[in-house]
């Protein structure tokens, strides 16, 4: 269990550092990486992350489309927790 929540805490930071690269790409007119790879990244239980960029970094926060796939991507985060949580115990 230890090693499964290191490993998310890690996913998550990685994940908000790669949000955080592409905001400062953004800020210096350089090349910026695509939403389908900042979508990946968020998809491998890393969401908190995600949305902690979103949030602290005012990165993609006036983009609905892209609050849309991060939602759906929560939501579905949640409910693979949700039904593997018994999994854990």
């Amino acid at each position: 269990m230890k090693i499964v929540l290191t490993g998310l805490l890690l996913f998550n930071l990685l994940c908000f550092l790669l949000f955080a690269w592409d905001k400062r790409n953004a800020q210096r007119g350089q090349r910026r990486l695509a939403e389908t790879t900042l979508h990946l990244a968020t998809l491998p239980g890393t969401a908190p992350g995600a949305w902690a960029a979103i949030w602290l970094l005012h990165h993609k926060n006036r983009k609905a489309a892209f609050w849309g796939v991060t939602l759906g991507l929560t939501l579905l985060q949640g409910a693979v927790l949700y039904f593997a949580w018994p999994s854990f115990r």
